[in-house]
């Protein structure tokens, strides 16, 4: 099985964005707001960082403290931008989510696990900003797309985990509480040791197995794992959708709350193209699991 790297390609959206569900909730769709305030291009990564690091944050108008959502880009870990999910960041603020969507490094430059450092760092930041950011710091969840579904989940597995890469600067390990993942890469050592993987990760998999489980986020499921909503074309050839029903298997056989939401007809960019047709159930989800400290679900409610 080979990983490449998706691109956008023209005609793509002459396909079908019929959507199936598999453990899809029927709940109402979330309020929308129609205030947030947008502070583009912040610094978050510190002045010894290997490279400097920024994110857009689009900040809902709330009266307290409320969730927040960190959200990454694809791209193969090896390109593209955090401007692949501007659109998907202003709708989660639009609902009532505060959302900081991320640069982190590339590959071949810069190997596992700098990609997932930076996302550790990321949402150390958010915490740290908290009050000024108006947002609840246990109340943080990840959303991702493809290489940057593998970096929220395996952000998510190895805070909750006994990874060998967590955070050493953060000693009470608090993670995600939640994890939004399309397109997701779940297990990495059920791939060929294509480009892509040997430039992320520094070799073939036979010579490094052990980086290839320590990358891999459904080698490190725990019933301390975060709940999931995994979106996933049927038609994915470059991420298979066994990737999201087997991590779904290994969630579900752990105790972990989860949704499989497969989408009909689409493949690997389409579902990209189309991840709105997964919004509704994507806020509800985000929406049931950022839970109060007390763990009471507080309501997103618009603006007065």
């Amino acid at each position: 099985m080979k990983l490449a790297r998706w691109l956008f390609a023209p005609g793509v959206l002459l396909l079908s964005a019929c959507t199936i569900h598999v453990n899809a909730p029927d709940h109402p769709v979330m309020p929308k707001h129609t205030a947030l305030e947008e502070r583009l291009n912040i610094r978050y990564s510190p002045v010894d960082w290997p490279e400097p690091l920024h994110a857009d944050l689009y900040l809902a108008q709330r009266p307290s403290p409320g969730p927040a959502v960190l959200v990454v880009h694809g791209g193969g870990w090896e390109g593209r931008s955090r401007a692949d999910m501007t659109d998907t960041a202003r709708e989660l603020a639009r609902h009532g989510f505060t959302t900081m969507n991320i640069d982190y490094r590339f590959a071949p430059e810069h190997q596992y696990p700098a990609q997932l450092r930076d996302l550790q760092k990321a949402l150390d930041w958010l915490r740290q900003n908290h009050r000024e950011l108006n947002i609840d710091p246990h109340r943080i969840a990840g959303f991702g797309y493809s290489s940057g579904a593998h970096l929220v989940s395996l952000l998510a597995t190895v805070t909750s985990s006994d990874h060998p890469d967590r955070a050493p600067w953060n000693p009470d390990q608090r993670g995600l509480v939640a994890v939004v993942a399309g397109g997701l890469p779940a297990d990495l050592r059920t791939f060929g040791s294509g480009r892509l993987l040997r430039q992320f990760l520094g070799d073939t998999r036979e010579a490094m197995p052990e980086r290839y489980r320590r990358a891999s986020p459904a080698a490190w499921v725990t019933p301390d794992t975060p709940p999931h909503l995994l979106f996933h074309g049927n038609w994915d050839r470059l991420v298979p959708a066994s990737q999201a029903r087997d991590y779904q298997q290994r969630l579900a056989k752990a105790g972990v709350s989860n949704q499989l939401l497969l989408m009909r007809g689409q493949g690997h960019v389409t579902s990209f193209l189309f991840r709105s047709t997964v919004m509704d159930e994507a806020l509800v989800f985000l929406h049931r699991h950022t839970v109060t400290p007390a763990g009471e679900t507080e309501p997103v409610k618009p603006p007065e």
